[in-house]
């Protein structure tokens, strides 16, 4: 058994200590990136060298100054690096983790690499000297000499590809890596693997320092790189754990407030040997927490699916611990807690995070008991291998990702046919291909931009300041992305000018649109930093040719006018709906504005109204826009809001409309005049926790209103009245009371009978309770199912006599299909539900649930 070491404070806080240790070495320290990257390839950022790829694989050039550092926040729960199979069963795994390192693009190499890394783990870290041991690969004899300055030959191991030659893929930048261990006591580790180079836990990998020294062509063979590259990485929690004298992460001070906390909520005392549910939770709530701060929602497929599945994961262990009710939503205050000074945005985001939380966890909730219960019955019927039909039903019916049935049976040593569950998705409908493939950037990170930033730089955007602007041609690209010297008539290209008028879109703002000379520009983009035009070209282009760059103000001011309008339905909808709201994405064209926001429900139109007349009144109060450059500390403290996905420069743009203050790089009115007017065209859902507000100004408002105007005087005209609210009223009423009129002399409700008990499915517009009373009193077996539309939500009553299929069993089945809740007794239960439109749909599922269970 292995003792638990934890101690409630933590020892030093390592992450300011290793960036500014090498800060004073004259890195230039390097925020954690987004998890969500800015690569096709990427599920989720998954090493703290994936904000670097493009650098390491040379498609843009190295920056000044060429050595960084950065603590990276990383997730490993879907695509090709998926750790979410053994988190909670070992000491190690996490689904998110924080990765250490520092990062020389081709300026120092094996000798400072190695230096410093020694350095900081024995003067910084102050880890003993005779508990660590270092690997290499058996080929790299210069890493050998350099490490027998700081380390006796006998604690220096060689191994070969498998342990110390690191890749980046089948090809491309690759070289020797070099492993530090830390020696954990054979007191407590002396198993025959606890051995270096063995499987056990003894001897403990903290950093690794990979030499980037070769490039692997296609046929595997290696040549050096001019300039060599370090990258290493260095987990945190593991060396959070050995600072704290603990075997295990979950047994830190990263991990152990957590895990105390669901102690409290579940009444049960922590046991490591017993403990993987709560270690478990405590790693999921940080992926959660991090994901949702950072705008990926839950969702039925790609990054919000993946979300979606680890806390559902997390649920199902908390129902195992005795938890039958929300509770993941409370544990989001102590992540916060611990993560918050390093990482702000979670302060910001808190409250708005556990509501998405606790909504998701509700409709988790509301399906996990029955869905348990079919598992359970399948399992007792089961040998070796599960069914793939019930774990298909599991997934479909009742929201448990396949990932999560595995991991059940996984517990019991049982396989199911993961191909027989494919083939039953594929014809319940094509799998939906995740948000994060098929981008089409890889055919962009094949041009040329590399050879252009050499030789030019950044080229300067003059937009804010000029629309019509003189600017000489740098380059001009076909479009696959390739240099070219000459753009002729007919054709379509990529020019780059030395100063572009043209925004290239960004932040949800659409590009300018115009013209170079006197061809169209059609549209306007941003590739690594290079602003690029895209032109169909009616006459003939040459690189260094004067032109004349013209944007269509027209369009720009449109524009401008929709991004400036979303400025203000930002800020109407933090005043009135609380300043937890963020927003969740945004798009911006000439023609409308759409805002997406984190919110759990729906909005009512009285909320509506609030938030189009606070927008209206900000407008009327015609404000200058107003534009200032300051650094993002500055900015911060002025209190401008920023967006976590959004990259800012150490110099930011803030703007000032109305009220409203936040960091923004695209264009704006210069005064709120010109957006004219203000209406909400649509409120609809996007995603769980998300609403999305669309809308018009300017011109578009006056149409809409002037087709809001046409309907309504057409209406008056069908009704031949000046009140239609009224004659509809009437309406309404004759309607409602011609269809009593039809049901009372209709036929009575049909009957099958299905082994001896008559069944009714049906809708039924009458009391549905009083009804199935009379017709249990009629026959002495019979299964009845009566659903009714009311108030625009969904009524279900279930009876059930002289029949093994229980009424509250088939309401389980019910509430699932119509998004609602409900209960009752084996004879009788009832349901409510929001969504009406599935009715048709619960009408078919339960005749056929039926009719198999009394075949």
């Amino acid at each position: 058994m292995i003792k638990i070491y934890y101690k409630k404070e933590q020892i030093m806080d390592i992450r300011s200590e290793f960036l500014n240790f090498f800060k004073s070495k004259g890195h230039k320290i390097i925020p954690s990136a987004p998890l969500v990257p800015d690569d096709p390839t990427l599920l989720f950022t998954n090493a703290g060298m994936v904000p670097f790829k493009n650098i390491f694989t040379g498609k843009i050039p190295r920056p000044t100054p060429p050595i960084a550092t950065s603590c990276q926040t990383c997730i490993r729960a879907g695509g090709k690096h998926n750790d979410l199979d053994n988190v909670g069963y070992t000491a190690r795994h996490h689904t998110f983790f924080e990765m250490l390192g520092n990062f020389s693009f081709g300026d120092y190499f094996k000798d400072k690499a190695i230096e410093y890394a020694w350095e900081f783990i024995t003067t910084k870290l102050k880890l003993p000297k005779d508990r660590l041991y270092v690997t290499i690969h058996k080929s790299d004899d210069e890493a050998f000499e350099i490490w027998k300055k700081y380390i006796s030959e006998d604690r220096i191991y060689k191994f070969g590809d498998k342990d110390n030659f690191w890749a980046m893929g089948e090809t491309g930048p690759c070289g020797y890596c070099s492993e530090i261990f830390y020696d954990q006591g054979k007191e407590h580790f002396n198993s025959p693997e606890d051995k270096m180079g063995g499987d056990g836990d003894r001897f403990l990998e903290i950093w690794n320092l990979v030499f980037m020294q070769y490039e692997r062509d296609e046929k595997g063979n290696l040549s050096p790189l001019p300039n060599p590259n370090i990258d290493t990485g260095m987990g945190l929690e593991r060396v959070t754990a050995i600072k704290e004298g603990v075997f295990s992460n979950y047994d830190s001070s990263l991990f152990m407030p957590i895990i105390k906390e669901v102690e409290k909520i579940s009444g049960i005392k922590y046991i490591y040997e017993k403990g993987a549910s709560f270690r478990v939770i405590s790693d999921h709530i940080r992926s959660v927490t991090f994901l949702l701060a950072q705008g990926v929602n839950f969702d039925k497929e790609g990054r919000g699916y993946v979300l979606r599945r680890i806390l559902r994961r997390a649920i199902r262990h908390g129902y195992m611990l005795g938890i039958k009710e929300p509770f993941m939503f409370k544990l989001v205050d102590v992540v916060v807690d611990l993560m918050g000074k390093h990482y702000s945005y979670l302060n910001e985001k808190k409250e708005n995070i556990k509501e998405l939380i606790k909504t998701e966890e509700k409709r988790f909730l509301s399906t996990i008991a029955a869905g348990l219960d079919l598992f359970n019955e399948e399992l007792r019927n089961t040998d070796k291998e599960f069914s793939a039909e019930v774990a298909f039903k599991l997934y479909d019916t009742y929201g448990f990702p396949f990932d999560l049935t595995l991991d059940m049976l996984r517990e019991k040593n049982i396989l199911v046919d993961e191909n027989k569950f494919n083939e039953l998705m594929d014809k319940q409908r094509a799998l939906a291909k995740a948000s994060w493939k098929g981008s089409g950037d890889e055919e962009i990170l094949n041009g040329d931009f590399k050879e252009l930033l050499n030789k030019f730089g950044k080229n300067e955007f003059v937009g804010y300041e000029n629309t019509n602007q003189i600017s000489r041609i740098l380059a001009i690209l076909d479009e696959n992305y390739k240099n070219i010297q000459v753009l002729k008539s007919g054709q379509i290209g990529w020019i780059m000018l030395d100063k572009t008028p043209f925004y290239p879109g960004g932040g949800g703002q659409a590009n300018d649109i115009g013209e170079l000379d006197n061809s169209l520009v059609i549209e306007a983009k941003k590739f690594f930093d290079l602003n690029l035009c895209k032109v169909k070209a009616n006459e003939i282009f040459n690189v260094n040719q004067n032109v004349s760059a013209k944007v269509d103000i027209k369009n720009r001011e449109k524009i401008s006018a929709n991004h400036s309008a979303t400025h203000l339905l930002h800020l109407a909808l933090r005043k009135i709906l609380g300043s937890n709201v963020t927003q969740a994405g945004s798009s911006v064209d000439a023609t409308r504005l759409r805002f997406d926001f984190n919110y759990p429900r729906a909005l009512n139109k009285d909320e509506l109204e609030k938030i189009e007349n606070f927008v209206n009144k900000e407008i009327l109060e015609n404000s200058d826009c107003k534009v200032s450059l300051m650094s993002q500390e500055e900015a911060k403290n002025s209190g401008a809001m920023a967006l976590f996905s959004e990259k800012y420069e150490d110099i930011v743009r803030v703007v000032k409309i109305g009220n409203s203050l936040e960091l923004c790089g695209g264009t704006h009115i210069d005064s709120l005049a010109k957006i004219g007017s203000f209406y909400i065209t649509k409120e609809s859902g996007v995603s769980a926790g998300v609403r999305r507000i669309e809308a018009v100004t300017r011109f578009e408002a006056l149409n809409y209103a002037r087709e809001f105007k046409k309907n309504f005087y057409e209406i008056c005209e069908i009704l031949k009245t000046n009140d239609p609210i009224s004659a509809a009223t009437r309406l309404k009423q004759d309607n409602k009371k011609l269809k009593n009129e039809i049901n009372n002399s209709s036929s009575k409700i049909e009957f099958d009978d299905i082994n001896g008990v008559k069944v009714a499915v049906c809708e039924y517009e009458q009391d549905i309770k009083s009804k199935i009373d009379e017709i249990k009193n009629k026959f002495e077996k019979v299964i009845v199912v009566l659903f009714k539309e009311e108030n625009e939500k969904v009524q279900v009553a279930v009876g059930s006599k002289g029949s093994d299929i229980k009424a509250i069993d088939i309401i389980k089945e019910i509430i699932v299909i119509i998004d609602g809740g409900g209960g009752g007794r084996d004879d009788f239960a009832t349901a409510g539900g929001k969504d009406v439109s599935k009715i048709p749909e619960a009408i078919k599922f339960i005749k056929e649930y039926i009719r198999q269970k009394l075949a």
